[in-house]
């Protein structure tokens, strides 16, 4: 090839691929920001045009934060039949007795999540990671009928050993056991294989929630998660909250060389409520194996119940509903309270509306404590968290940051002294577009209370964070803290 021939093809190749970069950023300004919150949209419009071909790729990997369409509609169909079953079952206390702003609370999660609130019902906190297996051990042991098991991490190690021998116990005695795990978090958790060997060695069925496996013609954008926690025994007690099925050092090495041990909190829940939990696990179960146990919601919820102090909701969410459930429940409660607001987050990374929430709830003169780890497990989150302490400081809130080696996973905030959240779901984008969460909306001023010693033994064992200090940080940390909130929007 000549001289003069190289350089035609070398001006046909420069031209055609200043062509393609051209039409790639015409094309990404009018389909990235379509339906995607504005920072999510500049972020991944600055991506893909400082690194066109890469922003593109990754794009088209992570860029649709739905599942896809025909889940969706399932979706939407067990929540017709949710809202068609349960109407008129709002068995509750004396509603004269509630906030203000209570009842429209109530009807936003029933419009976005078709639960009702249920009277009726009992509750206690399980603090003592072994202590909360124990118990759910002890249940396991004592069902009759059934055993439905929902876990985002579920491993079998020498921890959990006890609980899958509880399983296989009660196969044994014909009790019917439906598990489902995460695929994409417990294939990535020491003894994966094993664990799925000895389910099904046990009799347990089983199966994984959103599995990627393209070969096998299941596949969604690769970090949808189903996050929740749930085990229901018998439709009569049901355990959620924060914590897997798992050892508390999650059984990596890097954790272990650190010494670091996850702090939780789980809720074991007696009464009517039970059945809107089992009703969460039901819909799953039917969305992943296409076994329908929906059909008998209606018949669980008419379980009689003594007469308790809490009415509860459950609130389902996730990127099988068109709107951020949590966030919008999270959202009205804080604008809600008038006296007092205590959040426990381990991964605390706030979107606008709620950043402005938390601050317009400090100019009302509501107090705001905000309970965080010292340190961190997962170094982009943590980076991005602490972006946030400046201006979250600043604006009147308490920052508490829970002693090393411990990681405060516990995820929950009470509102003035009788309502309440505790379940999945942290304060951040990855829990409000990409995982599927649980929360529990709670009103009773026992567990408020209850609660509120929790939150008494975290403040002990925390150090405050104060403006001062925060100020004091190198450099090198708020340039890291800086690049890692802006990542974080590539949602």
């Amino acid at each position: 090839m000549t001289s003069e021939q190289t350089a035609m093809v070398t001006a046909i190749v420069t031209f055609a691929l200043l062509a393609i970069d051209l039409v790639i950023r015409v094309v990404a300004i009018i389909v990235v920001p379509r339906n995607r919150r504005p920072t999510a949209g500049m972020a991944w419009l600055l991506a893909i045009f400082f690194i066109p071909y890469l922003g593109v790729l990754f794009f088209l990997l992570i860029g649709n934060p739905k599942l896809p369409k025909k889940r969706r509609r399932k979706q939407a169909q067990v929540d017709e039949v949710i809202r068609d079953s349960t109407h008129g079952f709002e068995r509750v206390s004396d509603s004269r007795g509630w906030p203000s702003w209570f009842a429209g609370v109530v009807q936003l999660n029933r419009n976005l999540g078709a639960m009702p609130l249920i009277g009726s019902n009992s509750a206690s906190l399980i603090g003592g990671y072994q202590d909360s297996l124990d118990q759910m051990t002890d249940a396991v042991r004592g069902a009759e009928r059934y055993v439905h098991v929902e876990f985002y991490i579920l491993a079998l190690d020498d921890t959990t050993e006890p609980f899958f021998d509880a399983l296989g116990d009660a196969v044994e005695r014909g009790v019917t056991v439906r598990l489902l795990l995460d695929h994409v978090a417990s294939l990535r958790s020491k003894g994966y294989r094993r664990t799925l060997r000895r389910l099904t060695k046990m009799g347990v069925d089983w199966h994984l929630m959103l599995p990627v496996q393209p070969f096998k013609g299941k596949y969604q954008r690769p970090d949808l998660r189903n996050h929740r926690k749930i085990l229901v025994v018998d439709g009569d007690v049901a355990f959620m909250g924060s914590q897997n099925m798992i050892d508390r050092s999650y059984n990596k090495r890097g954790n272990i060389r650190r010494g670091l041990k996850w702090k939780e909190l789980v809720a074991r829940v007696e009464g009517p409520i039970v059945s809107g939990l089992d009703a969460i696990f039901r819909t799953d179960w039917y969305l992943e194996s296409g076994e329908e146990l929906t059909r008998d919601i209606s018949d669980s919820f008419e379980q009689p119940a003594e007469a308790q102090n809490l009415d509860c909701q459950v609130v389902p969410s996730g990127p099988g509903y068109p709107s951020r459930n949590n966030l919008r429940l999270f959202l009205a409660l804080l604008y809600a309270a008038k006296e007092r607001l205590i959040i426990t987050s381990p991964y605390f990374v706030p979107d606008e509306a709620m950043l402005m929430a938390i601050s317009g709830a400090t100019q009302r003169g509501v107090h705001v404590e905000l309970f965080v780890s010292e340190i961190g497990d997962q170094a982009l989150v943590y980076h991005a968290q602490r972006s946030y302490y400046e201006a979250l400081l600043r604006s009147g809130v308490k920052i508490y940051m829970y002693k090393a080696p411990y990681i405060l996973h516990a995820k929950h905030f009470t509102i003035d002294d009788d309502v309440a959240v505790i379940g999945s779901s942290n304060m951040d984008i990855r829990s409000f577009e990409l995982n599927m969460e649980v929360s529990l909306l709670v009103r009773g001023r026992s567990f408020v209370e209850e609660l509120r010693s929790v939150e008494d033994g975290y403040r002990t064992d925390s150090r405050e964070l104060t403006l001062d200090e925060w100020l004091r940080q190198p450099i090198r940390s708020t340039v890291l803290d800086n690049l890692a909130r802006l990542t974080s929007a590539l949602q």
